[in-house]
């Protein structure tokens, strides 16, 4: 009888355990957190990435596109669409700078400022799916110190060489 789930065979030098890569850590994650947002979002007629806009807006108030891109690491091919998306719905504003006709500024609607209220208990929803909360405070807190830290490495260049 042979074995219907045999050990995968390595190929090459080096770990080769999925799990054990850091790269799919970070995308399961992610994924798992962002399918966790999914339905919240849903309900409120936004995707995650705009949901991200909003909330840069509403800490922030006003940005221009350059500096909403710089913060949520989106480029400006990926982030013009989502921002006429959120326009058309009424949630953004945009509007060229009298003084400098190249910069877009990004202002929120009476909507969009709504939105935050009903957007309210999405974090303590999400705090509570992925089974965070006031006795894990210092977890949570250590992974996002660890994850900012390996972002910032990342953008000062360590990219891997050619």
């Amino acid at each position: 009888m042979t074995d219907p789930d045999p050990e995968p065979t390595p190929v090459g030098p080096g770990p080769q355990l999925l799990d054990d890569r850091m790269c799919f850590v970070l995308y399961a994650a992610s994924r798992a957190v962002t399918g966790v947002y999914r339905p919240l979002l849903d309900g409120l007629g936004l995707t995650y990435p705009q949901y991200l806009v909003l909330l840069a807006l509403w800490e922030r108030g006003e940005l221009s596109v350059k500096q909403l891109g710089a913060m949520l690491y989106l480029d400006y091919g990926t982030l013009t669409p989502l921002l006429k998306r959120l326009e058309t719905n009424g949630l953004i504003r945009r509007e060229r700078r009298p003084d400098d006709e190249r910069t877009v500024t990004i202002t929120l609607t009476a909507d969009g400022i709504a939105m935050r209220e009903r957007a309210r208990d999405i974090p303590g929803k999400i705090g509570e799916a992925m089974g965070m909360g006031p006795d894990t405070a210092e977890e949570f807190e250590n992974a996002r110190t660890v994850l900012l830290g390996m972002i910032d490495r990342i953008n000062r260049g360590g990219s891997p060489r050619r």
